[in-house]
C-alpha cells in the first residue's frame, strides 16, 4: 500500500537506495541483481539486444513514439544497429506523437499531456504505415516495394508526418548552440571568459514532473511533454534561452550535449532539457485542461541525464577531481522538431532530476546502491562558457 499519493514526498522520507531496498527490496532477486552490478559490466552486456542483430532475415518495421518514455533509446537505437549491421535489408522507421504502445489505440483527439497533436492519428498509422507494410509482406509479393519510405517520421513543432530517405536525414547542417553569459543562447561562440553556477543539494532535489499522482506510476508517461515553468524558477536550474526566432528553425536527427563542467564535490549528475517557448499569445487548444494555459508553455522536446562517473566509461567510473574543468558529453536522442517563427529555444541543466532518477552522493562512492546517508553533500557546480571552455548543444539543423 502506498503511505502518500506523492511519489516524491514518498522516496524523499525513503532516504537511500540502500535505506530502500532493506524496507521494501530485501527478498527481492532483480533488486539485488541491479544493485550488485552498478556499472556496464558482463551482466549487462549478456542483456543488451541490439549486439544480436546481425544477419537478420524477416522485414523490419520499427515503431516507436517521441514520447515513449520506457524505450526510446531502444526503438532508435534498434532500427541504427539493423541499418548498420545488415545491408540490403528491409528495415524502415515510424515515430509518431505517442507513448509506449499508443500507437495501438485510436483516443480520437490524440493529446499527450497537455499538448494535442490531431485526430486519429493511431488509425492514420495502422492504415497507412501498419496496414501497407502488413499486406504487403503477409498478402502481396513480398519483394520489398511496400511504397514505404525509410522514415515516416512525426515532427512534434509542425504536428505532421514527414517522410524521408533516410535516418537520421541527409540534408543537415551540423550547427552549436552555445551556452552565454547572462542566461543567454545563440549559434555563435561565446566571446567572454564566464560561467554560470549553482548549489545542488540531494535533500532538495528537482522533481522531474509537477504531477503527484504521476511521480509513482511505473511509467512517467506526462513528463516527456510537461511544461517546464515550474523547474525553471528554481536556483538549481539554469536556463539559457535565444532571443525569439526571426524563422523556423527544424532540428532532425541527432545531438550530442558538450559541456565543461566542475563542482565542489567529486562526482555530479547532469541533466540537460532542449525546450520549446510558446509565445505569449500562444492559444489553448479545444482539448487543453482547465487551468492549464499555453501561452508562455515551456514544452520541453528531448531531455537526458549522465552521471559525471561515467563520462569517459560505462565500464570503469571515475570520481571528478574538485574545481577542475572537466569536459562531460553524451548524447540526447534524436529528434524532429520545427521551433517556429515567434518561439523561443531553451536549454535548462540541472543535477537532480527526482525521483525519475536516483540522488547522486556528490561525493564518489564506489556503489550508490551501497552509499549510506552521511555520504550525501551539497555541492555548487558551475557550467562554463567562455573561449577556452564552451558548452554547448551539438544539433542537427535540417536544410
Amino acid at each position: 500500500d502506498k503511505p502518500t499519493p506523492d511519489g516524491y514526498d514518498f522516496y524523499k522520507r525513503s532516504g537511500t537506495l540502500k535505506q530502500l531496498g532493506e524496507k521494501y527490496y530485501k527478498d527481492n532477486f532483480l533488486w539485488k541483481e541491479i544493485s550488485e552490478h552498478p556499472n556496464y559490466d558482463s551482466f549487462w552486456k549478456s542483456r543488451r539486444i541490439v549486439q544480436h542483430l546481425r544477419n537478420v532475415k524477416p522485414a523490419y518495421l520499427v515503431v516507436g513514439g517521441w514520447f515513449d518514455a520506457e524505450d526510446l533509446y531502444g526503438v532508435i537505437t534498434t532500427y541504427k544497429e539493423i541499418e548498420k549491421n545488415n545491408p540490403g535489408a528491409y528495415n524502415i522507421l515510424t515515430m509518431g506523437p505517442f507513448g509506449h504502445g499508443d500507437w495501438a489505440q485510436e483516443m480520437g483527439h490524440h493529446k499527450h499531456h497537455q499538448l494535442y497533436w490531431g485526430d486519429s492519428l493511431a488509425t492514420f498509422y495502422q492504415k497507412n504505415i501498419e496496414g501497407k507494410f502488413f499486406q504487403h509482406f503477409l498478402k502481396g509479393p513480398a519483394d520489398g516495394k511496400t511504397g514505404l519510405p525509410d522514415a515516416y517520421m512525426f515532427n512534434t513543432g509542425k504536428k505532421v508526418y514527414e517522410t524521408f530517405e533516410q535516418w537520421p536525414p541527409a540534408n543537415h547542417q551540423k550547427k552549436k548552440l552555445y551556452f552565454q553569459q547572462g542566461e543567454k543562447l545563440t549559434f555563435d561562440s561565446p566571446a567572454s571568459s564566464s560561467f554560470s553556477e549553482f548549489v545542488s543539494d540531494p535533500n532538495k532535489p528537482v522533481p522531474y514532473t509537477m504531477d503527484i499522482a504521476g511521480s509513482f506510476d511505473i511509467t512517467p508517461r506526462n513528463y516527456m511533454s510537461e511544461d517546464q515553468r515550474f523547474a525553471a524558477s528554481r536556483p538549481d536550474v539554469l536556463v539559457f534561452e535565444t532571443e525569439p526566432l526571426l524563422e523556423d528553425i527544424t532540428l532532425g536527427g541527432e545531438m550530442m550535449a558538450r559541456l565543461q563542467v566542475s563542482t565542489t564535490g567529486t562526482d555530479a549528475d547532469w541533466v540537460v532539457k532542449l525546450i520549446d517557448v510558446y509565445p505569449g499569445d500562444e492559444k489553448n487548444s479545444p482539448y487543453t485542461d482547465k487551468g492549464v494555459t499555453l501561452a508562455g508553455y515551456q514544452h520541453m522536446v528531448r531531455s537526458e541525464i549522465m552521471r559525471s562517473r561515467f563520462r569517459n566509461s560505462f565500464e570503469k567510473p571515475e570520481p571528478m577531481l574538485p574545481n577542475k574543468i572537466t569536459p562531460v558529453n553524451f548524447a540526447l536522442q534524436d529528434v524532429l522538431h520545427t521551433f517556429k517563427k515567434g518561439h523561443r529555444i531553451m536549454v535548462q541543466v540541472q543535477s537532480t532530476w527526482f525521483p525519475a532518477f536516483d540522488r547522486n552522493p556528490q561525493k564518489y562512492v564506489p556503489n550508490i546502491y551501497k552509499a549510506v546517508a552521511t555520504d550525501f553533500i551539497k555541492a555548487t557546480h558551475k557550467v562554463y562558457h567562455s573561449t577556452a571552455a564552451p558548452s554547448f548543444l551539438e544539433v542537427s539543423v535540417l536544410q
